[in-house]
């Protein structure tokens, strides 16, 4: 019996030992998530499964790519998508469905051709960027200089680039939040200001992109009043490698280039509007957008069609409730992002009276990936509680992040004007790599990501409409000024 007690003490104390081990670990395990089991927030995660074993946000993106295409803001497709919108929101169900004038650039993209011409003669692949002008009837030819940034040419002295063509070599790096996006892209849309300023007869970037295809990605670029208009194209990042190549054999490369891109003007486009009234405070709104237009290159699909999708997917599943949620979800479809968020500036303008009522607003810009995080940008007294309404979320992969939101790139312009805004933050990792190229298409994107994307635009969307949760006042941050 003595024997039996001290090899059960033994093997206590094993046991014990081996337990320490598992519960010891080098560093502090996270706080233990308590998961929100409210009567909403069941509701919200029967919201995320039905989105998750549905085929709706698919169906919408393809067909969106397939009946519509590219729809570069001032253009016929433009429109073309407009009608389809209104079309597709109709036959979905909702409450409302409305349009909202709002007056956008009209360009035209042309054709752009670039060559080397010495001292390796070889063709290049490039792009104009948004906005370009073009270059006279025979073209530009030029030797280039060479700068690895926006802030090293904005340095350099006028005497390296009079009469030069600005070659901006920085490279975007690859990241799950695209936050490399965020330190190359100032080359694109300030690069032909500072280069026009020291005297540069053009200015061609390497491709803000994280790829290694040779093809060019486009975007918006800039001019500046009382500074020359020069034109500006991007390269394949192929081809920025290429030309490095031939800088390190001779440094005197001369590059011809030949552009037809046009301004041609102003033209009418639409933000779409859907909306679920809400049961009992119908006039206090949630905001779930995206942005309609594209780039012409590709057919849309990951920028913005994906987006698109996974609102009007939220919203369609909870216009199908049996009982509609307190607050009205609106789903916004704005103009002209790609061509500087000018849709979002319209909205702000037009229901400037009611932006006191939008309780909350959130965008889906940024492909087809998994939602993997969900910040915030709401009152910090309130803060912890939002946290715990939403944590239901955790169920579906998405984590509680920081309430550092910034929206997404149409939303953004709201904080300022004391709206709450939430970044559901989307997988990025490869989102550069398609972005604003003629390989933005719809076989890029995966159904079961892009339903994951759509049940969490659900749950959110749902749990705030429903919130007892005061969001207001927002902090001060120097972006709100």
């Amino acid at each position: 019996m003595k024997h039996y007690q001290t090899a059960s003490l033994v093997g206590a104390i094993f046991v014990a030992l081996v337990g320490c081990q598992n519960i010891l670990p080098t560093q502090p395990s996270a706080p233990k998530v308590v998961i929100n089991n409210s009567d909403d927030a069941q509701i919200s995660q029967q919201l995320a499964k039905q989105a998750l074993s549905s085929r709706l946000s698919y169906d919408i993106v393809e067909s969106l790519t397939v009946e519509v295409g590219p729809r570069l803001s001032g253009t016929e497709k433009d429109i073309v998508a407009v009608e389809w919108a209104m079309e597709k929101l109709w036959l979905m169900g909702f409450d409302k469905v409305y349009k909202e004038s709002v007056q956008v650039p009209a360009w035209s993209r042309g054709t752009a051709y670039a060559s080397v011409v010495s001292p390796y003669e070889q063709p290049l692949v490039v792009t104009a960027l948004g906005g370009s002008i073009a270059t006279p009837v025979n073209g530009i030819q030029a030797p280039i200089v060479r700068f690895e940034s926006l802030e090293e040419l904005t340095n350099a002295s006028p005497g390296r680039i009079e009469g030069k063509i600005v070659f901006i070599d920085h490279k975007t790096e690859r990241h799950i939040t695209g936050k490399g996006y965020g330190e190359s892209v100032g080359g694109r849309s300030r690069g032909a200001i500072a280069a026009a300023e020291k005297g540069a007869v053009a200015i061609v970037i390497r491709s803000i992109g994280t790829d290694h295809d040779r093809m060019a990605h486009t975007g918006m670029m800039r001019y500046q009043e009382g500074v020359p208009k020069i034109p500006a194209a991007a390269m394949s990042n192929p081809d920025a490698d290429l030309i490095n190549a031939m800088l390190k054999r001779d440094p005197k490369v001369v590059l011809s280039l030949n552009m037809t891109s046009e301004n041609q003007g102003i033209a009418t486009s639409y933000n779409v509007i859907a909306e679920v009234t809400g049961s009992s405070k119908p006039d206090e709104i949630v905001l779930i957008g995206a942005h309609l237009d594209s780039w012409d290159e590709g057919t849309g699909a990951i920028d913005d069609g994906a987006g698109v999708a996974i609102v009007t997917t939220a919203a369609k599943l909870i216009q199908d409730l049996p009982q509609k949620p307190a607050r009205t979800i609106r789903v916004v479809l704005f103009a002209a992002e790609e061509v500087g968020i000018v849709g979002a500036k319209a909205y702000a303008e037009q229901h400037a009276d009611e932006l006191d009522k939008h309780y909350i607003a959130a965008e889906s810009d940024f492909g087809a990936g998994p939602v993997y995080q969900i910040d915030f940008n709401v009152n910090p007294a309130t803060y912890e509680r939002v946290k715990q309404e939403h944590s239901a979320m955790t169920l579906f992969g998405v984590e509680i992040g920081n309430n550092d939101a910034s929206g997404g790139p149409d939303v953004s312009i709201l904080p300022a004007l004391g709206v709450p805004v939430a970044s559901l933050r989307q997988d990025g990792t490869d989102y550069f790599d398609y972005h604003h190229t003629p390989n933005d298409t719809l076989d890029k994107i995966d159904p079961k990501k892009l339903a994951q994307s759509a049940a969490a635009y659900a749950q959110f969307a749902y749990m705030m409409a429903q919130s007892e949760i005061d969001l207001r006042p927002l902090k001060q941050k120097e972006q709100q000024h």
